[in-house]
């Protein structure tokens, strides 16, 4: 199986997230892909991407505002839940500002999404109707498992080989998804400040020449955008250049 995800990924990022990750029954999106290493030369010596899940949010601007002062793309898997609703038209800002909008759920319930397959994609179905008035949404092809690819949670709702089968119903469908590789752990019970969340994304990118940073943009993840200009700051320091999943390709090549 992870030969057969390697091809279906080969074409498009040819570095990460293809050897098995430690798994947990955590319900949240902070236990995948910590452990996963780059493979493969880059054009660039180092190369990281800002994503964040489950937006747009009340605080979408003010990252915005950030990225845009700081001249950094990102990628933003986004979400419509009810938390989401009254924000949906920030994807058209996303959008216009240059960043990647990727898939990621429409209700991010485990136990709703993760009882069948045809549950998971009638989610993702949702999600691209509730995104469409602002975001051009069938042309969008990447996607974020919400818990990451290797997550157990989902084993509880539609058994041990849910995620095997979502995964290659993906690669049919023609979309790529990708997990991460360094965590800033803000969407936590412990609601870190930005100081934590800094010091534990110095921690999973150390040693590493490519980076796939999970940070979230939600209502409660206010300290994400306290610690956004000194997480990019530590990062050029560090000599890495910046880009969105989907740009990664073109930078390895």
């Amino acid at each position: 199986m992870l030969g057969l995800l390697a091809a279906v990924l080969a074409a498009v990022v040819h570095l990460l997230y293809h050897t098995e990750y430690a798994e947990t029954s955590t319900p949240n999106d902070c236990f995948a892909a910590v452990s996963a290493t780059a493979t493969g030369e880059t054009a660039v010596p180092k190369i990281v991407c800002l994503t964040f899940d489950d937006g747009p949010s009340a605080h979408t601007p003010e990252i915005l505002d950030i990225l845009e002062k700081e001249h950094v793309p990102a990628t933003f898997f986004v979400c419509a839940q009810d938390a989401n609703e009254a924000h949906l038209d920030k994807i058209a800002d996303i959008a216009a500002a240059g960043h990647q909008i990727a898939l990621h759920s429409a209700s991010h319930q485990y136990s709703k999404i993760y009882r069948s397959t045809d549950a998971f994609w009638q989610d993702i179905k949702q999600l691209r109707q509730a995104i469409s008035p602002y975001v051009d949404a069938d042309s969008l092809t990447w996607l974020r498992f919400p818990g990451g690819s290797t997550n157990t949670v989902s084993h509880k709702y539609g058994g041990s080989g849910i995620m095997k089968r979502l995964k290659a119903q993906a690669e049919e469908r023609g979309l790529h998804w990708i997990d991460w590789n360094v965590c800033a752990a803000d969407a936590t019970a412990s609601h870190p400040n930005a100081a934590q969340i800094l010091r534990n994304i110095r921690r999973d990118a150390d040693g590493r020449d490519t980076c796939v940073v999970l940070l979230h943009d939600t209502k409660a993840t206010g300290q994400t955008v306290k610690a956004l200009p000194d997480m990019i700051a530590w990062f050029r320091e560090q000599g890495y250049t910046f880009c969105t999943v989907s740009q990664m390709n073109d930078l390895q090549n």
